[in-house]
């Protein structure tokens, strides 16, 4: 009998959720997702200290010997995640997520700007833009700025996803792929019911996942769904038969340490033959059904803040590293 992530990797595209590059070099994963904490944290551990002094010595060789130390950290900022994701992309042989700045997640060209800078930066880099995704808050404003995004090649990831209406969103606007968040959905309803305990299938993320998959399937999207933010093994095994699952290197390995059977759960086939309704999608249903989704309005203000915080973080780290390496 094999273990459940032989078994996974059979019906669904297995990817690191992670920064930690030896991590991804441990689980080999097809894809890899990142994102600001990640990063951030990837950034503070010992052994990718080089990755960062090296992106700011380039950002101060840009800029030059007179440029203010606080723009050479703004460049070095900027490019810190594709300095990771170039690194993440020798190891696996597919994509790579690369996330848009969140404090853009309510902002369309500011997001679409930067899209357009990230895409650059990796094209200097020699990475062809197949193997990138630009990583968006599922915002109605980020989800307009993939579309335009999408118009031009570059395929994106909208992430902070907790609802239907922001996956029928992503679907009608032609987004390559989107993150569902599985466990900070349970997250939400064990704080809000004081449930501890939600079996597998029973799990509020497992469902909201399940109820997007089938959706896309009935009614033919292409937009792929991957599902992220896992809390345990049976979050996962439940949804075995996702386009893709997006995964801590701490329960790969668990995956990979477990033996048993896996049986196919997501299906596109039964999902094509199920009665479902479909819900023609505007910005002012989108707003009306977000509105009515609490689990959804809190879980993305809060990711999108969250999200934010690491990001200043990083900015203040990356302060501090560039006045060490200059003497100040």
């Amino acid at each position: 009998m094999s273990n459940l992530l032989e078994q996974l990797r059979a019906v669904t595209v297995v990817v690191a959720d992670t920064g930690d590059i030896e991590a991804i070099e441990k689980v080999k994963p097809q894809d890899a997702t990142t994102n600001p904490s990640l990063i951030t944290a990837a950034a503070l551990l010992p052994q990718y200290q080089g990755i960062v002094d090296d992106t700011l010595k380039g950002a101060r060789a840009t800029l030059g010997a007179d440029a203010a130390q606080s723009d050479v950290v703004t460049l070095a900022f900027d490019r810190l995640a594709v300095s990771f994701g170039l690194k993440i992309l020798e190891i696996i042989p597919g994509r790579v997520s690369t996330e848009v700045d969140a404090r853009l997640s309510y902002d369309t060209e500011g997001s679409i700007n930067k899209g357009r800078e990230i895409i650059a930066q990796y094209a200097a880099a020699g990475v062809d833009k197949n193997r990138i995704l630009i990583k968006i808050a599922s915002t109605w404003e980020g989800i307009q700025a993939a579309a335009v995004l999408e118009q031009e090649g570059i395929h994106c990831n909208l992430t902070l996803l907790f609802g239907l209406h922001q996956a029928i969103a992503c679907a009608e606007n032609g987004i390559t792929l989107i993150s569902p968040f599985v466990g900070r959905i349970l997250d939400w309803y064990k704080k809000d019911t004081g449930t501890s305990h939600y079996e597998p299938a029973e799990d509020p993320g497992v469902v909201s996942v399940t109820q997007v998959y089938n959706y896309y399937k009935k009614f033919g999207y292409k937009t792929e769904v991957m599902g992220a933010s896992f809390r345990n093994l049976g979050e996962i095994t439940e949804l075995a038969g996702c386009d893709l699952l997006t995964i801590s290197p701490g329960l790969l390995n668990d995956l990979a340490a477990t033996e048993g059977d896996l049986p196919r759960k997501l299906d596109p086939d039964t999902a094509a033959a199920s009665d479902i309704e479909k819900i023609p999608m505007d910005q002012d249903t989108f707003v009306k059904m977000h509105a009515e989704n609490r689990m959804a309005t809190d879980k993305l203000d809060e990711g999108i803040k969250g999200f934010a915080k690491a990001l200043e973080q990083l900015e203040e780290l990356l302060a501090t590293k560039l006045a060490a390496i200059e003497g100040e």
